[in-house]
């Protein structure tokens, strides 16, 4: 009996410890406060993915990687390593595809299609260096690249690098279909993604990079829903993503009718897979669409630009039930539903569409949307496709919807003067206080930290902190004090190409570095009736 008893405990540890470095906040955003008999612990390893960057001539990457100082206090004394590996590609049975996401020159079903990827070969990285690997926490690394095939990259971190690790690649693509700015946080592996504001219409060309970061493959499913419900037929199932490779996959081969405002929905019947969209508008440039945050019956989405020309916004209910929801600004000043959009409703499984032009009017603001009905628990996806610039001088990026950030969370590659932190507190009475630090650059300088003070119904958009003496790129960190209202974030960074206003946003959720470990003993109640 004794030994039965200790290999239970022994399993409730090690059950413990492996919830310690997967699942770190529940799927609703809720608070994360220790109940009683557990112990808040950071995470001993982490994940993150990176898609291919680009295929295009004219374009340059920079890869940057920072983990937070001092994020890992306890994390059993390991230093710790953090890195990134290339993956391979997968390439088609006539060896056709570039492993860039290009069209099939022989005009059948573009790279990575459902068929196509079952039926390619994987082919390994043309290199196995390491990028951007991490040696100390609180200051980043960088890297470059300008190599039009350069690859998709898989990384892990343990011990005392692992809390935090985040890594942001930055592509400028200087002319053509594609120019403009692309962000991207790099991925969390996961089973299930929901991308809001995916579109297969004929000026838009939207891949969905699918990588696999184990040693066993993959079986992913996708799936479109347009304003009358599902897209196409089975042309995105049982999509094979091998181990360590990536599959880049053209969303208009899997629907023969072309349709401009769609949601996708990824998920990993086998395995799992980071996820992100690349999208390309013909006039518009392009950037990466990140998954949203898990379907809520209440959603926020950060750090709408002041000087936003036009914002889309597309959403769905992808339960069984329908939504009303109530549409609302956070302005720096309070609260403020928009004219002609004060309600939205949405039919369950389908997609809807709301342009809301030019929303903020010269003021900064987050959108935010609540059941009608306060009773409401039918949860919603949404994301934002927003326009800065007029005419032929025009750039676009996305805002999901975010997880709020409860202990941390962190935007890097920040350079000169080009960042704009979003701050929104959504609940009216609730001020949000939060300490904001600008970290020592990649080649030199001082931290600094200041705290800022959100009003509760508000929006603060800042001009973030920047470290004394600074070189190179530095990281913020953005973290809530103890006790304060909900808070939400996104970084824009800006960095005009000529008349071009390129910019790119990237919602900046809870970095999850840590988790509630529940404490482990033995029970005697389970060897009597």
């Amino acid at each position: 009996m004794k030994r039965t008893m200790m290999s239970l405990t022994g399993v409730a540890v090690a059950l413990a410890a492996v919830t310690g470095v997967a699942a770190v906040a529940g799927p609703d955003g809720g608070s994360q406060d220790a109940p009683r008999g557990s112990t808040r612990l950071p995470v001993q390893r982490s994940a993150l993915l990176c898609p291919a960057p680009t295929s295009s001539e004219v374009g340059e990457t920079a890869y940057t990687a920072f983990a937070p100082k001092g994020a890992a206090a306890g994390a059993d004394g390991k230093k710790g390593t953090a890195q990134l590996l290339p993956a391979g590609t997968v390439q088609d049975a006539a060896g056709a595809a570039d492993g860039k996401g290009k069209k099939n020159p022989k005009g059948g079903k573009g790279k990575g299609s459902g068929a196509d990827s079952a039926a390619g070969q994987a082919v390994p990285p043309r290199d196995t260096k390491p990028v951007v690997p991490l040696r100390e926490a609180g200051r980043p690394v960088t890297a470059t690249t300008d190599r039009p095939d350069a690859p998709a990259l898989v990384g892990t971190a343990d011990g005392a690098l692992a809390p935090g690790w985040t890594v942001q690649q930055t592509t400028s693509v200087a002319a053509g279909a594609g120019r403009g700015l692309l962000g991207l946080s790099c991925t969390t592996p996961d089973t299930t993604f929901w991308f809001p504001g995916v579109s297969t219409a004929t000026d838009r060309q939207d891949y969905v990079h699918l990588t696999n970061p184990d040693s066993t493959p993959a079986v992913v499913d996708l799936e479109l829903r347009g304003k009358d419900g599902g897209l196409g037929g089975s042309a995105g199932e049982d999509i094979s993503v091998p181990p360590h490779t990536t599959v880049p996959v053209l969303l208009s081969t899997l629907t023969g009718a072309p349709t401009t405002n769609a949601s996708l929905h990824v998920v990993a019947r086998e395995g799992r897979v980071g996820a992100a969209v690349q999208a390309s508008d013909g006039k518009l440039g392009s950037d990466w669409l990140p998954a949203a945050a898990d379907p809520s019956p209440r959603v926020v989405l950060p750090g709408i630009p002041k000087d936003a020309t036009s914002v889309r916004l597309v959403a769905l209910a992808p339960g069984e039930a329908d939504a009303d929801l109530k549409v609302q600004l956070a302005t720096p000043t309070g609260m403020i539903t928009p004219a002609g959009v004060e309600t939205l409703h949405l039919k369950s499984g389908m997609t809807t569409a709301v342009d809301l032009k030019d929303l903020t009017k010269g003021e900064a603001g987050s959108l935010v949307l609540t059941p009608s009905d306060s009773g409401s628990k039918v949860p919603v996806a949404a994301a934002l496709r927003v326009t800065r610039g007029k005419g032929d001088k025009q750039e676009m990026a996305f805002i999901p919807a975010t997880r709020p950030v409860e202990k941390r969370a962190t935007a890097v590659d920040n350079r000169g003067k080009d960042s704009t932190l979003s701050l929104v507190a959504p609940e009216k009475g609730k001020d949000a206080k939060v300490k904001v630090t600008a970290s020592a650059g990649s080649g030199g300088g001082t931290p600094a930290t200041k705290t800022y003070t959100v009003k509760g119904g508000t929006s603060l958009d800042i001009a973030p902190p920047r470290p004394a003496g600074v070189k190179g790129s530095y990281a913020l960190t953005v973290e809530p004090e103890s006790g304060s209202g909900p808070v939400y974030a996104a970084r824009m960074l800006a960095r005009p190409q000529g008349g071009l206003p390129a910019f790119t946003v990237q919602p900046l959720p809870d970095d999850r570095g840590s988790v509630l470990v529940p404490t482990a003993g033995q029970d005697l109640s389970v060897l009597t009736n």
